[in-house]
């Protein structure tokens, strides 16, 4: 049976389909399909498009669009008068919204406070429920208000819209928010090509231990090698997954030892879905000279730590088994090396002319020799090694 047959007779089918069949998706026919009937019931056989009539929203969808309709104008009446406008009243709509939301599924909800920490768990939990209006709203009532945690609740729980996240950047940038800039760079997927540009500068343009709303991110890269060097000698995991915990420990170590708050976000950066080699690309071309020099800086802290501890590789499996989230985002040499070139095609004339540039690139030529006449040793070595396998396999 076509996938189109299986969608055809689930919208006639009048009782849920349950059984499991040759699709991944499982289609039953809802009751806003059994409603629809075609607006002419004469085929012409020309059109491949029939017009349908019969289409309704449930109730319970027209009464949540009339919650979010209602609090968006009391909200925006609120919003008009900044000086009298604070977080508790912010807090106490949100709160009456929320409860209202849950009423309708049947749901009473207690709040113990209007506290950020509160209005955190109900976005959490009701998040989804809010239309694009509402969020967008939402968004900007937390920074008027600066109201940092539940803002880093949305962005966590992918409740930003497209649309606002140039602005939400940009703000946040301007706002000198960066451990929420990060949470983007983690969370927020699609990010546009000139707001990772700002992103970077601005990562680059932080001061050696970054800012106080960052500490944050080393106590993440820190607790995570801990927790994987307390895997890796845990025993009841099993030998392979202890092994596992032991690269993933070698890493996240190698990932926070050494590294500034502000190198750590770059982690972040390179590790990013947003980013692949043409946008790293744009990204590096707009770098000025200072900004280029802090990022060699970085890559050659990568490229000398990869020197001294060859047996470290990435750890992906570690994410999903361990639980050692970070193994995602620190780069491994190849992202490393990626980068280093981009950086040298796009920045060739400048190394060139500007003497400042000359020793870094002396000490990063050492390294890169170093780590090439290594990798042709494992490269003859590997070679050797699948050719005595083969000898073996037929003797």
């Amino acid at each position: 049976m076509s996938l189109m047959e299986v969608i055809t007779k689930a919208s006639i089918e009048h009782s849920p389909t349950t059984s499991e069949g040759n699709y991944s998706i499982v289609l039953s026919g809802e009751p806003v399909l059994l409603q629809l009937k075609p607006e002419k019931e004469e085929d012409d056989g020309v059109s491949l498009v029939k017009r349908g009539t019969g289409w309704k929203f449930s109730s319970t969808d027209v009464e949540l669009i009339e919650l979010g309709k209602n609090f968006i104008k009391k909200l925006k009446r609120k919003m008009k008068n900044p000086k009298t406008f604070n977080k508790d009243d912010f807090f106490g709509m949100f709160v009456a919204y929320v409860a209202e939301i849950w009423e309708k599924f049947g749901v009473s909800i207690h709040v113990d406070g209007l506290d950020e920490g509160n209005i955190v768990k109900l976005t959490e939990k009701v998040g989804n429920f809010m239309g694009r209006d509402v969020k967008g709203l939402v968004l900007e009532a937390c920074f008027v208000l600066e109201s940092w945690e539940v803002l880093g609740s949305l962005i966590v729980n992918g409740l930003v819209e497209h649309s606002c996240l140039s602005n939400l950047i940009n703000n946040l940038i301007e706002k000198k928010q960066s451990w929420l800039v990060v949470l983007c760079v983690k969370h927020v997927f699609d990010i546009q090509t000139y707001d990772m540009i700002r992103v970077l500068k601005y990562f680059l343009s932080l001061p050696k231990n970054g800012d106080s709303s960052l500490t944050f991110v080393r106590k993440e890269w820190e607790s995570q090698a801990m927790s994987a060097i307390d895997k890796a000698m845990d025993t009841s995991l099993g030998p392979d997954r202890m092994s596992l915990a032991r690269d993933a420990s070698f890493l996240l170590m190698l990932a926070h030892d050494g590294f500034s708050v502000y190198e750590m976000c770059l982690h972040y950066f390179l590790g990013s879905r947003n980013v692949d080699e043409v946008i790293l690309g744009a990204c590096i071309s707009k770098l000025t000279g200072s900004e280029i020099m802090v990022l060699i800086r970085y890559l050659q802290k990568w490229l000398n730590k990869y020197e001294r501890f060859p047996q470290v590789c990435p750890c992906p499996k570690a994410s999903f088994e361990l639980g050692l989230k970070a193994s995602e985002w620190a780069p491994s040499l190849e992202d490393v090396v990626k980068c280093l070139g981009l950086v040298v095609d796009e920045h060739f004339s400048s190394f060139v002319l500007h003497q400042e540039f000359h020793e870094e690139l002396k000490s990063l030529d050492e390294v890169v020799n170093s780590l090439t006449a290594e990798a042709k040793v494992c490269g003859i070595m590997s070679n050797l090694t699948e050719a005595l396998k083969k000898q073996t396999q037929r003797s």
